[in-house]
């Protein structure tokens, strides 16, 4: 930012001396960033494949939210954002990254389209608070992802709500995941600090 006389002033944000942990395996520049962006919307896909079908509801239990979780701690808010906002581009022209491997755009705009759309919000929420250094301790880890949770389950049950379902909406698409996703929150707890660590 440029102040008065043409002097340059420093960002709101401070240096917090954490840095994803992604971003200090590559060097700098555009194309490793692409990479990095590529290879975590490889990891979403694999993560996708883990499905289980639940007889009363269209959302699956899948291992997506898990992976969301990870990578935006390891990547931030932006690359967080930028891979999964590619890996709903790969699914919609067709490639098979979807749950079980479905593609098309009928996956977004079916019942569980508000699920992949809270997956952006929440790699924006998670990555920021990577950042800022909240997953460097356990309590703040916790809130940062039960922040990003409450995100997905919000816009997912929004969407899903639209969609005629045998049972309510949240009996299909909120307390039949409630166990794994604290099992899922626990395990990434575990993993971050693996892939955050302070720079300075």
């Amino acid at each position: 930012m440029v102040g008065r006389g043409g002097r340059v002033l420093e960002t709101a944000t401070p240096d917090t001396g954490v840095r994803p942990f992604l971003l200090t395996l590559v060097p700098e520049g555009a194309l490793w960033r692409v990479a990095l962006v590529v290879f975590g919307t490889a990891l979403l896909a694999l993560a996708a494949r883990i499905e289980i079908p639940l007889p009363f509801s269209p959302v699956p239990v899948t291992g997506q939210t898990f992976a969301v979780l990870v990578l935006a701690a390891a990547l931030g808010a932006r690359l967080g954002v930028a891979t999964v906002t590619l890996y709903i581009l790969e699914g919609i022209v067709g490639l098979p990254v979807f749950a079980g491997g479905a593609a098309g755009l009928a996956r977004l705009t079916g019942p569980t389209g508000g699920y992949l759309v809270g997956f952006i919000v929440a790699a924006a929420i998670i990555g920021w608070a990577a950042e800022r250094g909240w997953t460097m301790r356990v309590p703040t880890t916790v809130a940062a992802m039960l922040i990003g949770e409450a995100a997905i389950y919000a816009i997912g049950l929004a969407w899903l709500s639209r969609f005629p379902l045998p049972v309510g909406v949240l009996e299909a698409g909120l307390y039949p995941f409630i166990a794994g996703d604290v099992y899922k929150i626990a395990l990434a707890v575990a993993v971050l600090p693996l892939i955050t660590r302070k720079t300075s």
